[in-house]
This record gives C-alpha cells, structure tokens and sequence, in this order.
C-alpha cells in the first residue's frame, strides 16, 4: 500500500497532540503538589518524555513492535531504527514509531505521581529507563507487536492494559516502596493550585483525542467513532464523579476533572469498539469507581496522592473488562459479552489481570533494587525544603 497523505497528516497531527499530554499530565500534578514542588512535579514530565524518547530510538521500539521473542517481547530488528523509514502501509513506517514514541513518554509520566514531592532526580532517571524497557515495551509487545495477549485476541484499541494499568499499578508500587512523604498523615498537603491542575485536565482531555482517535491509524471512520465515544466517556465520568463529591459535600473541580481523566481512561481499550451510548455506561462507571478507589486510598493512608492508581489503574481495569462487554462489531468488528460473546469477556479479564500482576510485580522489583543501590528519595532536609530549590535550584514564587 502507498503512502497516504491524508493519513499521513492527521497522524502527525495527533502524534503532536500526545506529545502535548505529557506537560499536560505535568501540569495537572504540578497543580496537586505543594507550591515548593512545583517545578519539580512539571520537570519530572518533561525528563520522564526525554529519557523515553531516546530509549525509544536506541532500543524500545524494537523490543515493542520487533520480531515476536516466545510471545513476551520483541527482538532487535529495529536497533537504532534499523530498516524504519519513510516508506509504508499508509504512513510512514517512521510516523507510526514516533506516535508510539509518544505514548510511552506519556506513560513514563503518569508513573511520576507514585513519587511526587520525594524522589531524587538522578534515581528517577535511572528508574524510568528500566521501567520503560522492562515494564512498558514488554506490555506494548503483548497487546500490539505481535505478543501472546495479541495471539488470544486480547482487544486494547489505544492503551487501557499497556498505558493505564502499567502506570497507575507501577505508580501504587512505586508509592509503597518509597514510602509515605514525611508529615504525610499528619500535615495538610493541600494542592496548592487547583486551577493549573484544571488546565493540565484540559490539554489531556484535548490530547485524548489524538490518542485514541490516531490509534485508527487513518482517517477514516473509525477515527470519528472513536473520537466520539472518548468525548462521550470524558463527559459521562466528569458528571458521576461531580455528582458523586456533591453528595458527601460540595461539587468539587477537582473531582469533576478527575472524573473526566477517568473516563477517558475507561474509553482508551475500547475506543474503537463501541458504541456512543456504551461510552456513555463506561464513563459513568468510570467516575463512580475511580472516586471510590481514591476514598479507599484516603482511608488506607496510602501516599500516593496524586491518584494515578485510582484513576488509570483502577480505570485502566475496568476500561478493559468493559470493553469485553461492550463491544459491537459494529463497529469494530468483535462482539462482547452483551452481544453473547463470553469468550471475549473472559479474555479481556486474563489480559487485564496478567498486566496488573506484572506492571506491579516488576515496577516494585525495580524500584526497590534502584532504592537499595542510588537511594530514590531525597533527604528529609531536601524534602522539607521542597524538591524546586534541593533538587533544581529555583523557585516558582518569589
């Protein structure tokens, strides 16, 4: 097939628009963290993106979407980009490397929330280019290089199994390993500035829809039904998770932008499977669930108080059952449990469960030996001080 132009521009559009996430998911943290960490929050993105786009370059993409090693990662038929270039089926071969570039630099982000306010610079480099090539480029294999959850039919049209679950469970173990910030429990940790973390929501909602729109590949219909459907998710969880915070008090801006994260969480596996009015369910679900997941943080004491694990965890997890339920093959041409397909179903809970076990399993293994060996945390001094000036020697407030 050749080179479409048509194609080929709206993916580099929406390859831009993921890119634009990643501050995004900075912004939105950078909002929830004291105001001694603010900066520190937005670079921890913007590291998190550099490292991946290197790794992805030299090596990553090659264990991804390289030749299939027994079912679990790719080989090295890609090193250094061997072989991709600027021919392919519709678009580049160049261009669908660098939109998958933008989705691992994205998910190395949302990681960051395990360690906010605590975490030394020079460990996390370290940690992120073991997480990316051990944690994400295995899970990218599985789903969409040709791996074993591939094989079984597995369906994660955008993410919700290699974005999602990776990162919201790898932020949960990251958090338990590192341990709670000092004061944790016992100080207020307000966020300090609600309103960056409204426009940090606001890039991420915009991004989504190069996300999963551009997992089509094409501009085509698919596309517009999946950009439809992650609008229609957004909004559903936006409006539970609203309602919800309204019922135990006030109707929180926080909560509704949260609760729109997590609707675009739920949507990202099914995206290209569904219907509007299943967006409309998966959504809703969504914000119910990842605000009763982040209550039963609050009740645990757990620190990760950013709520990656709430929101794209636990929304990761459900967006990919749901899609096991949900799907029509209407649209993309698979039934799901609704439809009298229990197959489908169960296979998305084997996927699901498989990529909780191991996002989390290794994510810990790795953090710990990296925190036996450099030290993840700063002191306690540093800490206290705030990661802005300790760890980069400025300040966002003067």
């Amino acid at each position: 097939m050749a080179i479409d132009a048509g194609d080929t521009a709206f993916i580099l559009i929406c390859t831009a628009m993921v890119m634009l996430m990643t501050p995004g998911v900075g912004l939105f943290y950078g909002g929830l963290v004291r105001r001694k960490n603010i900066i520190a929050m937005i670079t921890l993105a913007f590291i998190a993106f550099s490292v991946v786009s290197l790794q992805w370059i030299l090596f990553g993409y090659s264990l991804a979407f390289g030749t299939d090693i027994g079912g679990f990662i790719g080989g090295l038929d890609y090193l250094g980009l061997a072989g991709v270039g600027m021919d392919g089926e519709g678009i580049p071969d160049l261009l669908f490397m660098v939109f998958q570039l933008v989705f691992a630099g994205l998910t190395l982000a949302i990681v960051t929330s395990g360690a906010a306010e605590r975490v030394k610079v020079s460990s996390f480099i370290v940690f992120g280019l073991l997480w990316t090539t051990l944690v994400y480029d295995p899970l990218a294999h599985w789903a969409w290089g040709g791996g074993w959850a591939a094989s079984l039919g597995a369906l994660d049209f955008a993410g919700g199994t290699v974005v999602h679950i990776s990162s919201g469970f790898g932020a949960l173990a990251l958090a338990l390993v590192i341990g709670r910030r000092v004061g944790f429990g016992t100080y207020t940790m307000e966020p300090h500035n609600i309103p960056l973390t409204l426009i940090g929501g606001a890039l991420l909602w915009f991004g989504w829809f190069g996300f999963n729109a551009g997992s089509a590949l094409a501009a085509n219909g698919l596309a517009a039904s999946a950009f439809v459907v992650t609008n229609t998710s957004a909004a559903a969880g936006a409006i539970a998770w609203l309602v919800a915070s309204w019922y135990r008090g006030k109707p929180s801006s926080l909560g509704m932008i949260s609760g729109a994260i997590a609707g675009l969480v739920a949507i990202t596996p099914a995206a290209g499977f569904v219907d509007p009015v299943s967006a409309i369910a998966i959504g809703g679900v969504a914000g119910l669930l990842c605000y009763g997941a982040m209550l039963f943080r609050l009740s645990r004491g757990l620190d990760e108080s950013l709520d990656a694990w709430a929101v794209h965890g636990m929304g990761g997890l459900w967006g990919a059952i749901a899609t096991g339920i949900f799907a029509v093959a209407a649209v993309g041409g698979v039934d799901g449990l609704l439809y009298g397909n229990v197959d489908q179903f169960v296979i998305q809970v084997v996927d699901a469960g498989a990529a909780l076990v191991y996002a989390f399993g290794m994510t810990y293994a790795l953090a710990w030996i990296v925190d036996r060996t450099l030290g993840l945390r700063v002191s306690e001094d540093e800490e206290y001080v705030g990661l802005d000036i300790s760890q980069h020697g400025e300040s966002a407030h003067t």
